[in-house]
């Protein structure tokens, strides 16, 4: 079986079964586990995009939709070499991976006949949904099994050191300029790990925020996961926001509660190592309780390192 994906997450999704050797083209985002990078890239950014601000990022991006563009473009050349068997694309954001209309063009150029799995979580279940989907798909039934126990167990834990722990407001950053709320799934990893963010859409789009909501909100600990980042990247873009004097009336920046996290690794993508992210949240939030099990997930930015970026 010949397996091409179109996007970071359900190329884990199909290692993470067991089915790395299956995986014959990915998209050009694609980057773990790290042998990843030796399959060919189908997939591609149709605009620039390097060394722009989130702001230009965003100006970019959102000037392309309104035109009616995508931002991918897929190797329909490169897809035939391939003959895949299974492609894994997704129709829940536009700017994670090819739109309907641009793998739907792919697919028609193809001359043989292929399975289409289109994923598209909203939450945890459905995270654990998309992987069964794609175990039944690939006769791997048994690997999904033993990898969602583990999750589950993971989660189990985690629920039990927090048993009884008062839960932290928090403000999730998807992006920081302008600021987007966290959306989809990661309300829901907030709430798992010991926190409440108000300001969140659980099992929806995430949405821009005016900073005046942020401040009504009084968010005990900011969590800044731009969406694409790893985390030395959310640590210069965090650092670059809290430059801004606005942000030093928050206690929690006063304090040093903000927090960059890996958000690529931990958070952007919906598979298995989400529930990493949740204990790395889980950690953040409630140290006395939960220990650090996830190395280089995150970093803490004090006072100091904050007042430094200005």
């Amino acid at each position: 079986m010949r397996i091409v994906s179109f996007l970071p997450s359900t190329t884990e999704l199909a290692f993470c079964l067991g089915l790395g050797d299956n995986v014959v083209g990915v998209s050009h985002e694609c980057d773990y586990p790290p042998e990843v990078r030796t399959r060919p890239a189908v997939v591609h950014c149709a605009i620039p995009l390097d060394d722009l601000t989130p702001a230009e990022v965003d100006h970019a991006v959102s000037a392309q939709l309104r035109l009616g563009g995508s931002i991918y473009t897929v190797d329909t050349e490169l897809l035939k070499a391939l003959e895949p068997d299974v492609i894994l694309a997704q129709d829940l954001c536009e700017v994670c991976a090819p739109s309907d209309n641009e793998t739907e063009r792919a697919i028609a150029a193809l001359d043989r006949s292929v399975m289409v799995l289109t994923l598209a979580p909203r939450s945890l279940a459905e995270i654990q949904a998309s992987l069964r989907q794609l175990a039944d798909a690939t006769d791997r039934a048994e690997v999904a099994h033993t990898v969602i126990a583990e999750q589950n167990a993971r989660l189990a834990r985690v629920s039990r050191e927090l048993r009884g722990a008062t839960p932290r407001r928090v403000f999730f950053l998807e992006w920081v300029d302008p600021i987007f709320c966290g959306g989809h799934w990661v309300p829901e990893m907030i709430e798992r790990a010991g926190g409440i963010d108000a300001l969140g859409r659980k099992g929806a789009d995430s949405v821009r925020v005016p900073f005046e909501a942020v401040r009504d909100w009084d968010p005990e600990v900011l969590i800044v996961s731009p969406c694409g980042a790893h985390l030395d990247a959310a640590t210069a873009q965090a650092r670059t926001l809290l430059a801004d004097p606005c942000w030093a009336e928050l206690p929690a920046v006063q304090r040093g509660d903000v927090y960059a996290v890996d958000a690529s690794s931990y958070f952007a993508r919906p598979g298995p190592r989400v529930f990493e992210g949740i204990e790395i949240l889980a950690h953040i939030l409630h140290p006395d309780r939960v220990p650090s099990r996830v190395s280089g997930g995150f970093q803490g930015l004090t006072p100091v390192s904050i007042g430094s970026s200005r």
